[in-house]
């Protein structure tokens, strides 16, 4: 694989002046600029999650670019696995980009498998995001990882977490978000990160207050808000494998425990027990089974303090990272005892199609994303964990790379605010266009058993039609970039997501495409629950004329 190792700087494009021949293919030209902008190891292509790249190597991005830049009204252009291999003769109305990423025949959707075919250069994975273009830096994922943190105190701190402790680790891509989130819900939290470069990018971009080489210091800074009730976000530079067993030793219990490490991937991730990072690089694809072996391990102990920290009376969760499946093969049988974010905290919000929706500006505008939430704030008043997240991000996310929000809207409000967007573009109230997309991790878009899907009430965890006929739909409707993702490294053979994304730029034509693909893309989530018998999707089904076929109570 080639690295286009002279580029220092991965910038995003401000303006309007295009480089396409029309803001759908601009705009996603954008977006693949910013996932690098914002990206934890560019020069790579690396975005997040230790190998979810935006391209397969710097000759199929060059050839992406060049494809978009030249790609007619009537084309669409096809990238396999991060590499492109055509353009199609389609119509004006038809997606821009359709892509598919890792997606391997089942009996192979092995990780060792994976391994050899990406040293191969026949395939990468695209994590969620990060291969369809669509991350936004830690804000991506930090309302999420908030909304948790409030359910959680809803059920068991009277909604209040100002004094309580929160433990986790990974300040990667998805963990990154954490610390400030957790801030922003009023508790004090401690991140344990083995990488120093992380600790100090996350101070960095604002998402992390103190930075600290020793426990007692770290612990000491915690004691401090905790006793003052107030906030504090501390990284400590350690391996949690290490950290969260000591800090059970000396008898104290977090309120909440949980982990967003790279626990997915033990060769190109997670940084077993005793190791620094730089010898766990020169390891990996040298020593992969030792790598592989000796993480397993770290987890075992890494989790088997998680679960005594859950019998003491911490809150404990799985963020999605496998490292319960991880922690089975090594050995600990009740690892399932800690249950998984989605259904533990956020199911109720998914069965009404209510989710991860994010918005960015293609001009690189702040000023377009500050008009867009007072819109916000006047339109859906009655929604407060709307209404509420967007006072708090305004105040406290910084942006990173193009200016973007995110917001937990469900069927029918993402619909109306973008078509809304799009008319404030076309009248000029807005410096350009803006793009619609939203975590793969939605109601409709993800088959995963050991995370979204788990413990379906209808045992359909396993079931993975729902994310293709997510795709299927979104190619029906007219969307800009269509995605397919399977899971690539320790996640290979795990899961199975789709991606959407519309260019709001000002046209009737963009309206048709986001009434469609937006309307269509949460009819389909409600329509999953429902079909596994969530009361809450029966009901929202029913109250918005969502069109669902309930052969169950025929």
């Amino acid at each position: 694989m080639t690295t286009n190792k002279d580029r220092k700087e991965f910038a995003v494009t401000s303006g309007t002046e295009l480089r396409c021949p029309s803001w759908r293919e601009e705009g996603l030209l954008r977006l693949l600029e910013n996932v690098l902008s914002v990206g934890e190891d560019p020069s790579r292509l690396v975005v997040y999650a230790a190998l979810g790249r935006a391209a397969r190597d710097w000759d199929a991005h060059d050839e992406i670019v060049a494809g978009l830049k030249r790609l007619k009204a009537n084309e669409t252009l096809v990238i396999q696995s991060g590499k492109p291999i055509g353009v199609l003769k389609t119509h004006a109305k038809a997606p821009k980009v359709i892509m598919a990423n890792c997606n391997l025949v089942g009996q192979w959707a092995k990780a060792e498998i994976f391994y050899e075919l990406e040293k191969k250069g026949l395939t990468c994975w695209g994590g969620l995001t990060a291969g369809a273009w669509q991350y936004i830096g830690s804000q991506g994922v930090i309302q999420g990882t908030y909304e948790i943190f409030c359910r959680i105190a809803e059920q068991n701190f009277n909604s209040d977490l100002a004094g309580r402790f929160i433990l986790t680790a990974g300040l990667g891509g998805m963990g990154g978000s954490q610390p400030l989130a957790g801030v922003m819900a009023k508790a004090a939290i401690l991140v344990v990160e083995i990488d120093p470069e992380r600790i100090a990018k996350r101070i960095d971009n604002g998402y992390l207050q103190h930075s600290v080489t020793d426990l007692d210091e770290a612990l000491a800074l915690i004691d401090n808000a905790r006793a003052k009730g107030e906030a504090v976000s501390v990284g400590l530079v350690g391996n949690a494998a290490e950290v969260y067993p000591e800090i059970l030793r000396r008898g104290i219990v977090p309120d909440i425990v949980t982990d967003q490490t790279s626990a997915h991937d033990l060769v190109y991730g997670y940084i077993p027990k005793g190791y620094t990072v730089a010898q766990a690089k020169s390891l990996r694809g040298v020593d992969n089974e030792r790598l592989m072996k000796d993480g397993i391990e770290s987890i075992a102990e890494h989790v088997d303090a998680m679960l005594a920290f859950q019998k003491k009376g911490s809150v404990v969760f799985d963020n999605g990272n496998l490292i319960r499946t991880q922690a089975e093969k090594g050995g600990i049988a009740n690892a399932f005892d800690i249950p998984v974010f989605t259904e533990a905290f956020l199911r109720p919000l998914f069965s009404r199609a209510i989710g991860p929706f994010r918005w960015m500006s293609l001009a690189n505008c702040p000023e377009d994303i500050a008009k867009i939430d007072a819109y916000i704030l006047e339109a859906f008043p009655e929604n407060k964990i709307v209404t509420n997240w967007v006072r708090l991000a305004k105040e406290n996310v910084p942006f990173e790379g193009l200016p973007a929000r995110i917001a937990w809207l469900g069927h029918g409000e993402r619909t109306s605010l973008a078509v809304s967007v799009n008319k404030m573009v076309a009248s000029g109230e807005l410096s350009g266009p803006v793009a619609f997309s939203r975590d793969h991790l939605d109601a409709g878009a993800m088959a995963h058993p050991n995370i979204m899907t788990e413990n379906m009430r209808d045992g359909s965890d396993v079931i993975a039609d729902w994310p293709l006929i997510n795709a299927m739909a979104m190619c029906s409707s007219q969307a800009d970039l269509v995605t397919i993702h399977s899971g690539g490294g320790g996640y290979a053979g795990y899961m199975t997501s789709s991606g959407v994304t519309v260019v709001a730029d000002g046209t009737e034509a963009a309206e048709e495409r986001l009434t469609l693909s937006l309307t269509n893309d949460t009819s389909l989530g409600v329509m999953r629950y429902a079909d596994a018998g969530y009361e809450e999707a029966l009901d929202e089904a029913a109250i918005k004329g969502i069109d669902y076929i309930d052969l169950h109570n025929e």
